[in-house]
């Protein structure tokens, strides 16, 4: 094979011999929490040993250092191996591995980032395989280094869609840079996997997929270390044939141990026939990485100049969008793009054509675009920001509660929310996103209502951590800031405001410019209200809007191009709940709408400034 060096006896003995005491190390972790996997790491000791002892490059007391081969544990519950192998590599004190899953230890059921060698968490299976292709794009075509990237997946996760995804993404960038290994142990959880040990199916899908895929005895050291020598133009797949349980007599291959602890008498007699095994107690030392990918600083990235709008004229907001991020590109080169095949509908396509380079297309597959930002933006390498239509963001929820358990940066733009989108329909009108992205913790929930509120919110989110959500809007609406206009995340503004003033009303996107328009209306009949535009939903300045409810009789009136459930409304309500006397009243989406003309949805739902003007009355009569 070329460029294939067989390691000797001796190496492959003592790649044995670290198998084993993975094994140990596992069933003496699970014992002793009395809880955990340890069926599902023996079927991967070979294959951890070899890749962390023989393959990978890496530095093992800077898990984190840029230049180290990256590991990626989708298989999440086989979490007591890795930390195993982070013992066996001399990181963890091995005694530590006996706190696991408690509550004074680092070392959780599953594997996060609060541990140094973890960079996206895992658990929910089916995600891990998207973060590995991200952190092998950046490495391949941002890097340019050559670190590589693995990834280790459970047979039962190959039912998960989302792995799929990714592999097709894999082949389209020819990610010649990572390798999957699929621990084909036949066993799921209640059940054995659909294939069970059907290895030449598994080859041809992955085949099928674009991959360069290789059956081996993922039992066998030799087998191993061959396999993981090859090197191809395109992803490779290394299909593992093992049993779950190997080296546990009576459990190996067993159906109904997935997931439970050894009992203690049973742990301690199979340890000793696992111990009998090991011929030498001498621990190989990992290989250094080639020291090649650049240094990067992605703090404090700031927009060239002030926004270049005009008050009056009308812009759409998901434009406004795509002409922020294509300018903060020019700001730092660690700024990228992706986008689920709707870039000329989020005007992503501008940032594209400016930064081509810098662009990555990831079609119709949402749930695996989430995931590649995640993986771009591990180890601070890459300030990712990903577009869509709102709605479908709702498709990869999964994707973005982990990625907040990963404590990722990453930063979500959907466009096209609520009914004012018009004539396509309830299918593609987002009237859950808010409720939806405000319950993931880490968020940020931006919601601007001008071109360059929008501006300041792409250039906010790229330096707030956590999960930052831009939503955008499909008409154009009038520009109200002037482009000098200081935006802080969790600051609102008072867009309109008298000393007369009787009921505030907080809109945002189109409901605040139809706020406005009520507030005309109600003008000829000497009605006047106090509009504030909160900017960001999640943290909203709790203190301004109780500040402007007492200034109008403890009256608030919120409008909103969503569901009732979650939205604006909910959070204002939320926000000033037990303060005597004041009152919310709330103006939302409260059925499943239809297609029709802007115009004639919002006021079909009851969102329009006739409806607010109406609103506005009503609460002013009942007083």
């Amino acid at each position: 094979m070329e460029g294939y060096h067989k390691p000797d006896q001796q190496k492959l003995q003592a790649l044995k011999d670290t198998a084993n005491r993975l094994r140990i190390s596992s069933i003496q972790a699970t014992t002793a929490a009395g809880s955990g996997h340890p069926t599902s790491c023996c079927s991967a000791a070979e294959i951890m040993a070899v890749l962390f002892f023989h393959t990978m490059r890496y530095k093992s007391q800077d898990p984190r250092n840029p230049h180290n081969d990256r590991f990626v544990l989708s298989k999440g519950h086989a979490a007591p191996i890795l930390y195993a192998v982070w013992a066996e590599a001399g990181f963890l004190p091995e005694a530590e591995l006996l706190n696991l899953r408690k509550i004074s230890s680092d070392l959780d059921g599953h594997p996060v980032p609060k541990q140094a060698f973890t960079d996206v968490a895992t658990g929910s299976l089916g995600q891990g395989l998207g973060a590995a292709c991200g952190m092998a794009y950046t490495g391949k075509y941002f890097d340019k280094a050559s670190y590589r990237v693995y990834c280790l997946l459970g047979d039962g996760e190959l039912s998960e869609g989302s792995v799929w995804e990714a592999m097709a993404f894999a082949s389209i960038y020819k990610l010649d840079n990572l390798v999957a290994i699929l621990d084909i142990n036949r066993l799921g959880q209640s059940d054995p996997a659909p294939l069970q040990h059907q290895m030449d199916i598994y080859q041809k899908r992955c085949e099928a997929f674009g991959w360069h895929a290789i059956i081996v005895d993922g039992h066998s050291v030799e087998e191993l270390c061959k396999a993981f020598g090859q090197a191809k133009h395109q992803p490779t797949a290394i299909i593992a044939k093992t049993f779950k349980g190997r080296g546990i007599t009576g459990v190996e291959d067993k159906e109904s141990w997935h997931g439970k602890p050894l009992p203690k008498n049973m742990a301690e007699q199979i340890i000793q026939e696992i111990y009998s095994q090991i011929q030498s107690k001498k621990k190989i030392l990992a290989t250094p990485p080639q020291e090649d990918a650049p240094s990067v600083d992605i703090a404090n990235i700031r927009m060239p100049s002030l926004p270049s709008y005009k008050v009056g004229d009308k812009i759409a907001t998901r434009k406004a969008y795509g002409q922020a991020l294509a300018k903060l590109g020019h700001a730092s080169d660690r700024i990228i793009a992706l986008d689920g095949d709707t870039k000329n509908s989020t005007f992503s396509e501008i940032f594209k054509k400016e930064h081509p380079d810098r662009f990555i297309e990831c079609y119709i597959a949402e749930q695996n675009m989430v995931s590649i930002a995640v993986g771009c933006a591990t180890r601070n390498r890459m300030v990712p920001f990903c577009s869509t239509f709102a709605a479908f963001f709702t498709r990869a929820f999964d994707q973005i509660r982990m990625a907040a358990i990963s404590e990722s940066n990453i930063n979500l733009c959907g466009s096209h929310c609520g009914v004012s989108i018009g004539e396509d329909g309830p299918s593609q009108m987002a009237l859950e996103d808010l409720a939806m992205f405000r319950s993931v913790p880490t968020s940020t929930v931006f919601y601007p209502s001008d071109g360059v509120a929008t501006e300041k919110a792409v250039e906010l989110a790229a330096n707030t951590k956590g999960i930052c959500f831009i939503r955008t809007s499909r008409p154009e609406n009038a520009i109200i800031y002037n482009n000098n206009e200081d935006f802080q995340v969790g600051q609102a503004k008072v867009v309109l405001k008298s000393k007369d003033d009787q009921v505030t009303v907080i809109g945002a996107g189109v409901t605040l410019h139809e706020a406005l328009a009520a507030a005309e209306l109600l003008k000829k009949e000497k009605i006047n209200i106090r509009v504030l535009d909160p900017f960001t939903i999640k943290p909203l300045d709790r203190k301004l809007i109780l500040d402007s409810a007492r200034a109008t009789k403890g009256r608030i009136l919120t409008v909103e191009d969503h569901y009732y459930e979650g939205g604006i409304g909910e959070a204002v309500s939320s926000a000033v709940v037990g303060e005597p006397g004041i009152t919310v009243t709330h103006l939302a989406v409260n059925r499943v709408p239809r297609s029709g003309k802007p115009a004639e949805l919002l006021k079909m739902f009851g969102i329009d400034k006739d409806a607010i003007a109406q609103a506005v009355k009503g609460l002013i009569t009942k007083a």
